[in-house]
């Protein structure tokens, strides 16, 4: 049987052995934080410029898709068919690696916002345009009674529902925009994966990559939570 004087020097080595550990875990992480913090940023400001593009754009060209005008609606169909069937990662490489062969050179940053942009918009113009065909008719009707304008109708009776409709399918594809900023690693880009890479190569150690993790993990949080509470805003239009 252990004396119990040995069983407690035991685990107060443990606790000494566990404190260090962790004083060198914490070390470490301060000296890696600056630069997880400024591939993070990367990673953010790519995201947070593709949404405010895209959407936008998104809804223009899901208008288009729904024009009386063959010849547009021809040319937006197949747009939307290259970027939504080819994977972005091959997109990003022809934007940085292959356009220069014909003349037109990006910078790293450029490139990545350029393939994000044109990907990310096809994907939001076929939800905008289901959003838009999923409203009755009988409500452009009324508002013809109404005497509104066209800008008056889609501003104030279609936009709102029409949000109202996408705001789940936007959400999956801002939680995968969040996910797919990581691919600009590929071109070079100081983005958080790049950061969290390196530090573990240098350093031979998973921790960078389990930060990594982590910070992905709050800023899809983060997206959700503020997906969340615009679909509350618009869930009185029905």
């Amino acid at each position: 049987m252990v004396p119990k004087s040995d069983s407690a020097r035991a685990f107060i080595d443990l606790l000494h052995s566990v404190f260090i550990i962790g004083g060198f875990i914490m070390t470490y992480i301060e000296q890696i934080a600056p630069s997880l913090l400024a591939g993070a940023w990367m990673s953010i400001k790519i995201f947070l410029w593709t949404l405010i593009a895209s959407i936008p754009l998104g809804v223009l060209v899901s208008l288009g898709l729904l024009s009386k005008f063959k010849p547009l609606r021809a040319i937006l169909k197949f747009y939307v068919w290259v970027m939504r069937g080819t994977p972005l990662l091959l997109q990003l490489i022809f934007v940085f690696y292959g356009l220069p062969i014909i003349g037109i050179i990006f910078q790293r940053y450029d490139a990545a916002l350029c393939a994000f942009i044109m990907n990310y918009t096809a994907y939001f113009a076929e939800i905008f345009r289901g959003g838009f065909q999923a409203i009755p008719e009988g409500q452009f009707e009324s508002a013809k009674v109404l005497r509104l304008t066209k800008w008056q109708t889609l501003m104030h009776i279609v936009i709102p529902q029409v949000i109202k409709i996408v705001i789940p399918s936007i959400g999956n594809e801002v939680v995968n925009l969040v996910k797919d900023t990581s691919l600009v690693y590929v071109i070079g880009l100081g983005d958080l994966l790049r950061a969290g890479n390196v530090a573990t190569a240098r350093d031979v150690t998973l921790v960078p990559l389990v930060l990594v993790g982590v910070i992905y993990l709050a800023m899809t949080g983060v997206a959700s939570y503020a997906l969340r509470k615009v679909e509350q805003h618009y869930s009185k239009w029905r």
